[in-house]
């Protein structure tokens, strides 16, 4: 029987790799909690003590925690240490999903940084949007940027970090 894998390339090792490119630098973000929540997202910013309406694509977010806006009833909370809050169906109308292990989180920073944005995808890199939530080399991504204007976090189906990857490592602006 033919060796179908042989056709794809071998997927990093991405606790270790590092691309670093024309300006732009591009790494794996290891360790982060993420919880995706889903439905009255007052009841779970009462419930979890985290307030706000999370971050949208190209806006800034900072600190150990922050959420990440989705759709209106929708977000990913993001955290260094692990929430006190249960997964599964809250009957304050919430549900919380553990997405730890479902999204691969990329940081891309350096002065190019906009340029990468605009070549994979057509949302204006200097405008902030409500959602986080865009197609990106032709994958849907949470896209934010985190800290400062010139770094930004992807976090993408885990299934598809290698092919991302392999978008940016073959990226005109990398």
């Amino acid at each position: 029987m033919r060796n179908l894998a042989e056709k794809w390339p071998a997927a990093p090792d991405f606790a270790r790799a590092t691309l670093n490119k024309h300006g732009v630098t591009l790494r794996t973000v290891g360790g982060l909690n993420q919880l995706l929540v889903s439905g009255h997202l007052g009841a779970w910013s009462k419930a979890s003590r985290l307030a706000g309406e999370g971050v949208g694509a190209g806006a800034v977010a900072s600190g150990d925690t922050y959420m990440v806006r989705i759709a209106r009833d929708r977000l990913l909370a993001v955290g260094e240490q692990p929430f006190p809050i249960a997964a599964g169906w809250h009957t304050d109308g919430f549900a919380v999903t553990v997405m730890d292990a479902g999204l691969h989180v990329f940081e891309i920073e350096g002065p190019e940084l906009d340029r990468l944005i605009a070549r994979g995808t057509a949302l204006d890199p200097g405008a902030a949007s409500r959602s986080a939530s865009i197609l990106f080399a032709g994958v849907g991504v949470l896209f934010y940027r985190f800290g400062n204007p010139e770094r930004a976090r992807l976090h993408v189906d885990r299934g598809l970090a290698p092919y991302l990857w392999e978008w940016l490592e073959q990226a005109q602006v990398l």
